[in-house]
């Protein structure tokens, strides 16, 4: 073997040991830690508990954190090595996390995820930095909810409040089940691989939004074909407040791609229904579908011209969770959601 194929050779091994050694599955027993502002607990705050899980070397063990009800203010981060970490709250009308950041998006989201096998039930994760929603112009900056890193992350009954960039589905193979999603402006975006099943998508303003900047649902960041990422929304509920029409998404990057499969669109959505923004000059490769849907939004006969159609197995692909779970993780949880 010559020098460059010994480095080529050894360099391959590097790649597939990360891989592999990315591709752990917790384990358990589950342990359990408790959060509480007030009264017995192992920990007053939520960040406090997450600190206790090391962030040294890989974890690789099941931890529930049972949140008890409160509003909770502050930012929570986890790191890239804490993983395995189960977030229990007591009801997403019960238990809140709010932070106030914005701009910055390192610094600005109220739950940062960095980690892999991460999942979260009952919580509700709030950027209140454009809040209240009738505050005008002056105070709408990106301010999320949540960013998500990891691989293999799930959320159930969670709910995501904001109004700008809420959800920054970052990266990774994430799963959202019977979640409420609120914004205004992109407020679902990323380069996430991501299934969203019988969520509530909701448009919520309260004053005018800035010139170009109109109501959009999703931008997707996908920039090439060989990216296997997309957002999927199936048997979800899409709607608003009533006080302004919104696009499904629009083109973050020149392949995006958002399908939306048995969902209830309401009046919220423009005629149109997608923009092709950075995407425009290569609007073939977009990828936004809308199939089996319903409701007074739904009407197609005035959507762009552009628009993809699927069905059959091209459409089985993406609905089905085996398009973010052929390993079969999903099941594996610690947590189910509830019927």
């Amino acid at each position: 073997m010559n020098l460059s194929g010994f480095f080529s050779f050894v360099f391959t091994l590097l790649i597939l040991h990360f891989e592999v050694g990315k591709a752990f599955n917790c384990r358990g027993p589950l342990k359990t830690i408790t959060v509480r502002q007030s009264g017995k607990a192992q920990f007053k705050t939520i960040q406090s508990a997450i600190d206790s899980v090391s962030n040294k070397t890989q974890n690789t063990r099941w931890i529930r954190i049972k949140i008890f009800p409160g509003v909770y203010r502050q930012q929570v981060i986890i790191s890239g090595l804490q993983s395995c970490i189960y977030l229990e709250g007591a009801g997403s009308k019960s238990t809140f996390v709010e932070w106030n950041g914005h701009d910055t998006p390192f610094t600005t989201p109220t739950l940062i995820s960095r980690a892999d096998n991460i999942v979260a039930k009952g919580i509700t994760f709030m950027n209140s930095h454009n809040h209240p929603l009738d505050g005008g112009e002056a105070r709408l900056a990106p301010a999320e909810a949540a960013r998500i890193e990891g691989d293999k992350c799930a959320f159930f009954e969670c709910a995501f409040l904001g109004v700008q960039d809420t959800l920054s589905d970052h990266a990774g193979r994430h799963y959202f089940h019977k979640c409420f999603i609120q914004g205004a402006i992109d407020f679902i975006y990323g380069n996430g691989q991501s299934i969203y099943e019988e969520c509530t998508l909701f448009f919520s303003v309260g004053a005018d939004l800035p010139k170009g900047r109109g109501g959009v649902f999703t931008a997707h960041r996908r920039e090439s074909e060989e990216d296997p990422s997309a957002f999927v929304f199936k048997n979800c509920n899409i709607t608003g407040n009533g006080k302004a029409k919104a696009n499904l998404g629009r083109g973050y990057r020149s392949h995006s791609r958002v399908i939306i499969a048995n969902s209830y669109l309401g009046d919220v959505v423009s005629p149109a229904g997608w923009d092709p923004w950075r995407g425009k000059n290569n609007v073939q490769d977009l990828t936004f579908v809308e199939e089996g849907c319903w409701g007074p939004g739904s009407n197609k006969s005035k959507r762009v011209p552009w628009m993809k159609r699927l069905s059959g197995s091209a459409l089985r692909r993406f609905v089905d969770k085996t398009f973010i779970d052929q390993q079969g993780w999903i099941a594996r949880l610690p947590v189910k959601s509830s019927s």
